[in-house]
């Protein structure tokens, strides 16, 4: 597909939104655990590149590029399902679907058991409603 090429946006029902989880978790779950570990070492990551900057940054620069690749593998495989990442910390997941024949997100949360909820585009997670 060209770059002028635009796939039709996918929409999911709440059933698959649900069958998809199943795929979904262990890639959130490794989404979650890069970004963590990203954040906890940021406060070293100054000190150490410019100690580091002539040899490349260092052991806590490689370890913070792996993470990063780890993370974003994670993210290209969620979106690749057309799920969008909207909290890569907190696991948020939103899943484009059409409600009474207008766009809304069904939303999910790591640790949740299923998709329960949903929200329009413009409200986000504090506007979700029961299914």
């Amino acid at each position: 597909m060209s770059m002028t090429e635009r796939r039709a946006p996918r929409y999911f029902t709440p059933d698959e939104a649900n069958a998809l989880l199943e795929h979904l978790r262990p890639l959130v779950a490794q989404m979650m655990d890069a970004h963590g570990r990203i954040a906890q070492r940021l406060p070293d990551v100054e000190v150490t590149l410019e100690r580091h900057a002539a040899n490349g940054g260092g052991r806590v620069a490689g370890d913070l590029l792996t993470l990063n690749d780890r993370l974003q593998v994670s993210l290209r495989a969620i979106q690749s399902c057309g799920v969008l990442v909207k909290d890569a910390h907190r696991g948020l997941l939103d899943f484009p679907a059409l409600r009474e024949g207008r766009k809304v997100f069904l939303c999910w949360l790591y640790g949740e058991q299923r998709v329960g909820h949903w929200h329009e585009v413009d409200e986000g997670f504090y506007g979700r409603q029961p299914l």
